[in-house]
């Protein structure tokens, strides 16, 4: 039996890289061409290797297909062939690729020789692509290389031979193929590349980098947030000092950036500068790169200034990119990108005549043929048109246009960035057909706006964008002409634009905005639609977020829309649609506590009706409370997969819902309350809503039955309104000031700051005096003379609470104070324990009573009474933060009772709350008209009845209102007899008690306490 080398000549004694050969002819035809081959390779002389090649074919002729040996034939006249190929003196690979395939077609997967058959054909598909390029090579080898590694384990003969060197290869010359087929074998590739293999960083980079094209063509956020996970790993598995470590943290960066400008998370901002901070540490003065990471820096600022303002931003951004371009001398290659960001960070700045010199300077740097002449061309028509904007220079407007032109003629077809300009170019155009009047501008501009859409695809993000600027070509057609076709289609491409699928939620949200505006301002008949869809909108995005703090980080994100719910519901009212005034008003304004409520909705209907459904929404439900606790992690990579389980989760809750909703009797289950939902809290009394917007002010009153009704308030102004709120505000804060020394609050009034919110919210109408006396001395009845007034934070709570009053329990009631909350927590409250040891005397001895002070009023020990009692009354220093509301609290001995940790707690027994406390019922100013405070924590954890205050409490007198308001509720239940306690009785034992005291306690003081409920 003779052996005959098929690959490599070499002692080891694996058999898998030999075949034998029985017949002696033809072992010594093969002897004699593996030495010719021998003799080629190191003479380069190509007689001997057509030699080679012919004693390798004789021994091929001699083994038909069939043979045993005609694998092995195959493979070495392959060889042969692909050694000339390489020295350039055979030019026919196509044959050579052939050979090595028939070879391996008869060595299956189990045939002892499959493995090195595998290898073979990667080498001849790799030298094939090295010399043409095409990417059906690459494609095959990378293919191949997932069937190779599993089958060459570390440390075999094979795996040493550059088995690794041929992975390295397809893992860097594989093409960035954003399509399921290319993410799917690039996601092949990385799985053979466990932790550990040195390939795998830059297996991981180059996943994350065909995930994020992808993302960019078909919007899909996990995409993205996968392609980030990636790439935090590869930045983990870096070692320290690595030149590829720069590069991975460069991209994560890159991405964060990217994720931020399409989900708006200010976290993801923060992080990329913060890496983009680190890459100036690896990349220092004299690093080649140095100028990349001062630029990169001073663009992420750039961003950030222009999210929060901060003055502090722009100043640096400039600063670095000015640093960068002394980097960059005349010569330097990268010096007209630098003069072109510094220049973009200029305009940030409003020093656009500044940035129109240096982009002038950058564009005299690229001349014609240079690669990024045309991106430097739209940067300098950008400045030119912000310029034109504030100075209405017709000069700069044409010169624009030209700039646009010609960046556009320069562009491929297919380039990326090609839509971008044609929109850019149509602004353009409306703004001078705006100057001239001109139908043809305006037609192009048009014309050029539906060639960007036809060229993106159906689910490309920037689709989003096309619409919204053909609604401002539209619109500007209509501002001169005045077609209400031309009306009608610039609402509708803002109708498109809001619902693009795959635009994210902060630019959607921003459209309907100003939909909704710009339907107001031209009285469209879609203005209420535009402002269902916000409200759509703010919900699906706000519960696109992972946790509370994050609900309302969302929704404050948004200039405008602070007053959208009072708009919408003004609009509403001015076409005489009361009842969806009404619907809107609620949706807006109660957003934040119907998203948390959603996780509690009782089932008990649904159990009968479909328990199937009933289980899974439940665990479902279960599921996402539980995600929503796990997604605080300060680890960035941990935060990151717990929002990708929570969003996952959302969408099975939402597919949940959707399933419930086609059941007979609930096709509502969910859906924000209807009219005939909310009327139910007029039961007991009407319910007036007042309304401030700046299209008008009114209010509505909602009667037990039929429909609501308008009341005009044609005297009232926004601004005067604001100015009484302002006012009001004032005289509260000298009031306390003046007062006695021993507030509860003297120490945190110089915290004290004036806020701006709906300026209903922020004035005690409870208390309003007309202070008008008669001729015979008498007073005119003020409003708390003639009616018993109650505030709902909305109407779905109050609704709520009256159902829950069914379920009655014996009662129970908790007094909890503190008095001596120690050091840096306040003052001590000396009138504390005497207010408990007063209450507590004051409650029915039929009731269970606990007193909960000193070192005993702990958080865990006030939690723990809130949820075992159903009466409570609190007595302690109480603080809203009016940065982050959910951070209110209520000053404990040893951690704050903050409003999340009640709102955590679903007490359905619990009754009434007194909140004896500062600052328990003020407003959140941020969040659109909402309502998020201390005593709404209370109601919305289950207490039905809860009074809270507006603003200082002086605990020195409060005691006086403490005690008439508790003999008032009590007064029906003295010896044990009479009815049960009612926590209904609340609102009316609150105005008892403020009347009763008018000669001890000061107007303030009793003007403080607000009811809440029912």
């Amino acid at each position: 039996m003779l052996r005959a080398a098929t690959v490599h000549a070499c002692d080891d004694q694996d058999s898998s890289l030999s075949d034998c050969l029985v017949d002696s002819d033809m072992a010594r035809d093969t002897d004699a061409g593996h030495a010719l081959l021998a003799e080629y390779i190191s003479s380069k002389a190509v007689s001997h290797l057509n030699d080679a090649m012919q004693h390798f074919q004789s021994v091929l002729d001699q083994c038909p297909v069939g043979h045993h040996d005609h694998a092995a034939a195959l493979t070495n006249l392959a060889y042969a062939r692909l050694e000339g190929y390489i020295q350039n003196h055979l030019q026919d690979i196509n044959t050579t690729t052939s050979l090595f395939r028939e070879a391996l077609a008869l060595r299956l997967q189990g045939h002892p020789d499959h493995a090195p058959s595998l290898y073979n054909l990667i080498i001849v598909l790799i030298w094939h692509h090295s010399k043409e390029s095409n990417a059906v090579y690459i494609h095959e080898c990378a293919e191949l290389c997932c069937k190779l590694l599993p089958l060459c384990s570390e440390g075999t003969y094979l795996r040493s031979i550059s088995v690794d060197s041929a992975v390295n290869y397809v893992i860097n010359n594989l093409l960035i193929d954003a399509s399921n087929e290319g993410i799917h074998l690039r996601r092949n590739i990385l799985e053979l590349c466990p932790v550990g293999y040195q390939l795998r960083p830059r297996a991981l980079r180059l996943l994350a980098q065909a995930l994020r094209t992808r993302f960019n063509q078909c919007g899909n956020i996990d995409d993205l947030d996968e392609a980030i996970l990636l790439r935090r790993e590869a930045v983990l598995l870096c070692p320290e000092g690595h030149s590829d470590c720069s590069i991975f943290l460069n991209s994560l960066a890159l991405s964060l950036v990217n994720r931020f400008r399409n989900q708006g998370k200010p976290n993801d901002l923060d992080e990329a500068i913060t890496l983009y901070e680190e890459l100036l540490h690896l990349w220092p003065v004299g690093h080649e790169f140095h100028d990349f990471a001062l630029d990169n820096l001073g663009g992420a600022l750039v961003t950030h200034f222009k999210k929060c303002g901060d003055i502090d931003d722009i100043t640096r951004a400039v600063s670095l990119h000015r640093k960068a371009l002394m980097l960059c001398p005349a010569g330097h290659p990268r010096r007209d990108t630098i003069l072109s960001n510094l220049a973009l960070a200029l305009i940030t700045r409003y020093d656009i005549t500044r940035a129109v010199s240096l982009h002038r300077k950058a564009l005299m740097l690229c001349p014609a043929g240079h690669p990024r002449r045309d991106t430097i061309l739209s940067n300098l028509a950008l400045a030119l048109i912000t310029r034109y904007d504030k100075s209405y220079v017709s000069e700069d407007l044409n010169e624009a246009i030209d700039q646009y032109c010609e960046s556009h003629l320069l562009m491929r077809l297919d380039d990326a960035e090609c839509h971008i300009t044609l929109y850019s170019l149509s602004r353009a155009l409306c703004s001078l057909f705006m100057h001239t009047q001109k139908n043809e501008d305006v037609e192009e501009a048009i014309q050029l706006c539906q060639e960007a859409l036809v060229s993106l695809p159906s689910l490309h993000p920037d689709r989003s964008k096309s619409y919204a600027w053909l609604q401002r070509a539209y619109l500007s057609r209509y501002h001169i002409q005045h077609n209400p076709t031309d009306l009608s289609s610039a609402m509708e491409h803002f109708r498109l634009s809001s619902i693009h699928p795959t635009e994210g939620f902060p630019q959607c949200i921003r459209v309907a905005i100003d939909w909704a505006c710009q339907a107001e301002i031209y009285q469209h008949e879609s203005a209420l639609e535009a402002y269902q869809m916000c409200f759509e909108l703010f919900d699906s995005h706000v519960m696109s977020r992972s946790s509370i703090f994050s609900w309302r980080e969302a929704a404050t994100a948004f200039h405008g829309a602070q007053s959208l719910p009072v708009d919408a519901a003004s609009c509403a009212t001015c076409r005489d649609n009361l009842r969806q005034a009404v619907e809107l008003l609620e949706q807006g304004h109660g957003q934040q506590w119907l998203l948390a409520s959603r996780l509690r909705t009782p089932l008990e209907d649904l159990w009968s009706a479909n328990p199937q459904l009933a289980q899974r929404l439940s665990e479902l439900s279960k599921h996402l409370s539980h995600a929503q606790g796990s997604t605080g992690s300060t680890d960035p990579a941990t935060a990151d997969r717990a929002a990708a389980t929570y969003r996952r989760l959302i969408g099975q809750w939402k597919a949940a819902v959707a399933e419930i909703r086609n059941l007979r009797a609930f096709s509502r289950f969910l859906l924000p309350p209807s009219y005939e939902d909310l009327q139910a809290a007029a039961r007991q009394g009407p319910v007036i809503i007042l309304i401030a917007s700046q299209y008008s002010c009114s209010a509505i009153i909602v009667l037990t039955s039929g429909d609501p009704h308008n009341v005009p308030l044609p005297a009232v102004s926004l601004i005067e309104l604001n100015n009484l709120k302002d006012r009001f505000s004032r005289a509260i804060r000298h009031a306390s000031i003046m007062g006695p020394s021993n507030s509860a609050l003297a120490d945190s009034m110089e915290r004290d700051h004036a806020t701006h919110r709906q300026p209903f919210t922020s004035i005690p109408l409870h208390a309003a005096h007309p202070f008008q006396t008669n001729a015979d001395g008498s007073k005119e009845p003020c409003l708390e003379d003639l009616y018993i007034c109650s505030y709902a934070l909305t109407l779905s709570a109050l609704v709520r609470s009256r159902q829950m009053m069914k379920k009655r329990v014996t009662p129970s009631f908790a007094t909890i104070g503190q008095g001596q909350p120690g050091a840096g927590k306040g003052k001590a409250l000396l009138a504390v324990d005497s207010e408990l040891e007063l209450v507590h005397k004051l409650v029915p001895a039929t009731a269970k009573r606990i007193t909960i002070s000193g070192d005993t009023a702990t958080r865990a020990g006030a939690l723990q009474a809130l949820e075992e009692n159903t009466w409570v009354h609190l007595a302690c220093h109480g603080k809203q933060d009016p940065m982050q509301p959910y951070d209110s609290h209520f000053v404990m001995k040893d951690e704050h009772l903050t409003l999340l940790n009640i709102m955590e707690k679903d007490i359905p027994h619990a009754e009434f709350a007194f909140l004896s406390a500062c600052h328990t019922a003020v407003g959140d100013d941020k969040t659109p008209d909402e309502v998020i405070h201390l005593a709404a924590g209370l109601q919305f954890s289950g207490f039905k009845s809860v009074i809270g205050t507006l603003w200082e409490v002086n605990n020195a007198v409060a005691k006086h209102v403490v005690e008439a308001f508790y003999k008032y509720m009590f007064m029906d239940l003295k010896d044990g007899k009479g009815v049960v306690m009612d926590c209904s009785r609340a609102a009316w034992a609150l105005n008892c008690a403020t009347h009763a005291v008018k000669t001890k306690v000061p107007l303030e003081q009793r003007m403080v306490l607000i009811h809440i409920g029912v």
